[in-house]
């Protein structure tokens, strides 16, 4: 049997952290409208597992609210900087907040006129 033993509460936590569960809440600006932006968020969601939502927003940017694993979500913010191929990302505003287990599936929601 091992016993895994921790110097600090910080190294419990590191050790942890990838299997943590949490929200993150982003959103998108430059050219990410007209170029499959929210396609490529789903099917990169669908692949991590991640559930939550995208949509487009009435100013030119995107969306997205988003729940799983940290480090998938971690992964989905590095592709959602990048962007898809055709996509100009110029900046991703991302808000980390706790996990509420909202969601159970992922899917891309009407643009939202404000």
């Amino acid at each position: 049997m091992c016993i895994a033993q921790f110097t600090t509460q910080n190294d419990y936590a590191n050790m942890m952290s990838p299997l943590m569960e949490s929200r993150v809440h982003m959103l998108v600006k430059g050219r990410v409208q007209g170029v499959s932006f929210r396609y490529y968020t789903q099917k990169w969601a669908l692949s991590l597992g991640i559930n939550g939502w995208v949509r487009n927003l009435a100013d030119g940017r995107v969306e997205i609210l988003v729940e799983g694993k940290m480090e998938d979500l971690e992964e989905l913010v590095a592709r959602t900087k990048k962007g898809p191929p055709i996509a100009y990302v110029e900046k991703v505003e991302v808000d980390w907040q706790p996990y509420r287990g909202e969601f159970s599936e992922f899917r891309v929601r009407n643009t939202e006129f404000i």
